[in-house]
């Protein structure tokens, strides 16, 4: 077991968000084990992603500028465990590495953030919406083709900033990381999932580790929360299969039913002129064989160069 002079070290990015995050895990942890804080290092390592703000995501590499500085920490051993948002991740770890152990899963929904007006629905026509994220962009071209979309990087309280100088009018926000920093309150209302279907894995806290170190397979396992694991079975298998990556609009939720699991996926042209979306339904246990059918049929249905 960790010790204070040993401790067990906790890798994560620097945002107020992600800070969070590494410190629910290490609540948990000291919870299941009854270890003290001072068992835990939180070991806060800095992301390409979080380096460079001024372009968009596709320009400079896509979900691995989030997780490869702390990957490679990992992997040397700088850390024992690392700390990501799941909706961030690729869908296949380095070699050396493996990712099963999440947290409950938060409210899966975006969230509205205007200071203007209450809904989506009453920003006046040619109004600018930021936004980093490539799937909501899509949706929303495809729901608001009047829209004027800009690029919008950056942690919650940068965003919160430009929209308050005026950069924009309105943004997207998942309610997830505002409900985390206790900043519901900044939206004006979440958007249900049947009218923006959310990112896939979004709202789920993932722990990565190394897998020859039976001690963090111990201490994880004891954490681990099964029914989310179900869920993101299915959505990353779903994403795998279509290749996600942050140049690709893709949506993507899970829902169990007792033993069963209802999956529904959207595919998006990145411009919204075209959207293809479906659901299966099957048991948990194949979470990701229900994705991977899915994603199938969404690609049948597109054809070739959907995505350009």
């Amino acid at each position: 077991m960790p010790n204070p002079a040993q401790p067990f070290k906790i890798g994560t990015r620097g945002s107020p968000l992600a800070l969070w995050q590494a410190h629910e895990v290490r609540r948990c942890l000291g919870l299941a084990f009854a270890l003290p804080d001072a068992c835990f290092e939180i070991v806060v390592i800095k992301v390409m992603g979080d380096q460079i703000l001024d372009k968009a995501l596709k320009e400079i590499g896509g979900k691995g500028l989030f997780t490869r500085e702390i990957e490679e920490a990992l992997l040397e051993g700088t850390i024992d465990i690392a700390v990501h948002s799941m909706k961030d991740m690729p869908t296949v770890q380095p070699e050396g590495l493996i990712l099963n152990c999440y947290l409950p899963r938060e409210d899966v929904r975006d969230g509205f953030v205007s200071p203007h007006v209450g809904r989506l629905m009453d920003l006046p026509q040619g109004a600018t919406v930021g936004s980093s994220s490539l799937r909501r962009r899509a949706q929303l071209a495809h729901r608001r083709p009047d829209l004027n979309l800009v690029e919008f990087r950056g942690n919650v309280q940068t965003r919160m900033k430009k929209l308050q100088d005026g950069v924009a009018q309105a943004t997207f926000l998942a309610m997830a990381g505002l409900n985390r920093l206790g900043m519901a309150h900044m939206a004006q209302g979440a958007i249900e999932v049947t009218e923006m279907l959310p990112a896939v894995a979004q709202g789920a806290i993932g722990v990565e580790r190394r897998i020859a170190d039976p001690r963090a397979e111990a201490m994880l396992a004891a954490i681990h929360h099964g029914p989310t694991g179900q869920q993101l079975a299915a959505e990353r298998g779903f994403l795998a299969r279509l290749d996600g990556s942050c140049e690709t609009p893709i949506a993507g939720l899970a829902v169990l039913e007792g033993a069963d699991l209802w999956l529904r996926g959207e595919i998006l042209r990145p411009d919204g002129s075209r959207v293809l979306s479906g659901e299966i339904r099957g048991a948990a246990a194949d979470g990701p064989a229900l994705g991977q059918s899915l994603a199938d049929d969404l690609l049948g249905r597109a054809g070739p160069g959907f995505f350009g």
